[in-house]
């Protein structure tokens, strides 16, 4: 007997319409749906084409640039543009936010096309992380930086693994698998798990010294409890944290030897890094703080490329981590 399984746009046609809504959302996902599909074939066949090596430039970040960063933002601006549905993006590989329809657009959207980008060269895997919020329905848009907590959806693509998370606001976090014919299908509800038998600890070990102290103190006394794993890509990372529970880390790093490496502020960017998995994180029982254990949610971006340091996970290791870094080192 033939098995059908519910695709994403489905799923989501069916979310508009018990709460009321307009398809203009639905317009909108379909362009990023075709956007990280495009992009896991450009993935898949890089290495034919020569696609993952450098670019040659330099993004505005101060990172070296691969062919593969370029690609992916080329197709997500191409096909944000093409929705009709979008007011203005921010990219990482774009110095300031790119104007696409601002009079008759409803959302912004900022995304990651390219996250954890060093392990193209590898063929590991990578994510295309999204956020998006809604105009100003009260009157004039000011085109102002939006928090985490206005957002109305954030999600991931973990290329090339087929796998497509998204969290609605006030409705769960939720798992799609791709088919064999490009469909993300079969809906599963993410919760993070309580048990904390299967709980991970994830961060870059080798900066552990360059961390706080408070945290330093955290990591001796607790990592040992739980099993390490680390691969490098936030979206990965963020995986599988998801699925199994714990705590994923970017720290701020304020004890290097050289002190022009120091990043007080953290390394992730705020808006299309930390407050999209926060907001993911959110919607699955979870939650996320920065290095003052402040919720990455209400904090108000004051430019397009601000950095965070991230604690993202289950909702009780994060509150023990946040208590250590409320302390006096």
């Amino acid at each position: 007997m033939l098995q059908f399984e519910q695709t994403f746009m489905d799923f989501l046609l069916e979310h508009q319409e018990r709460h009321n809504r307009t398809y203009h959302f639905l317009i909108l996902m379909n362009s990023i749906l075709n956007a990280a599909k495009r992009i896991q074939h450009y993935y898949l066949t890089g290495a034919l084409r020569g696609n993952l090596g450098l670019a040659g430039s330099v993004n505005v970040q101060g990172e070296n640039v691969l062919k593969m960063d370029e690609i992916a933002n080329d197709v997500v601006k191409h096909y944000l543009s093409r929705s009709g549905r979008v007011i203005q993006a921010v990219s990482e590989e774009e110095d300031v936010p790119i104007d696409m329809n601002l009079e008759g657009g409803r959302y912004f959207v900022y995304y990651d096309p390219m996250d954890g980008s060093s392990n193209v060269p590898h063929n590991l895997p990578v994510g295309f992380l999204f956020g998006v919020a809604k105009r100003n329905l009260d009157g004039p848009e000011d085109l102002h930086l939006r928090p985490g907590r206005s957002y109305i959806a954030a999600g991931m693509f973990v290329i090339p693994t087929g796998t497509f998370t998204i969290a609605l606001r006030q409705a769960g976090c939720w798992r799609f698998h791709i088919d064999e014919i490009q469909n993300f299908v079969k809906p599963t509800r993410m919760t993070l798990p309580e048990n904390r038998k299967t709980w991970e600890v994830s961060y870059n070990s080798a900066n552990r010294e360059t961390y706080s102290s408070a945290l330093q103190k955290w990591l001796a006394a607790n990592e040992r409890k739980y099993a390490f794993r680390y691969l490098g890509a936030l979206a990965g990372d963020f995986h599988r944290i998801l699925t199994n529970g714990g705590i994923f880390m970017y720290p701020a790093i304020v004890n290097h030897p050289d002190p022009k490496k120091n990043r007080p502020s953290g390394k992730l960017r705020l808006m299309y890094e930390a407050a999209v998995t926060a907001f993911m994180c959110h919607e699955a029982g979870g939650l996320a703080v920065d290095e003052q254990a402040r919720s990455i949610l209400d904090v108000v971006p004051e430019t397009p490329h601000q950095r965070t340091a991230l604690y993202l996970g289950s909702a009780p290791l994060v509150q023990e981590v946040a208590a250590a870094l409320s302390q006096k080192a």
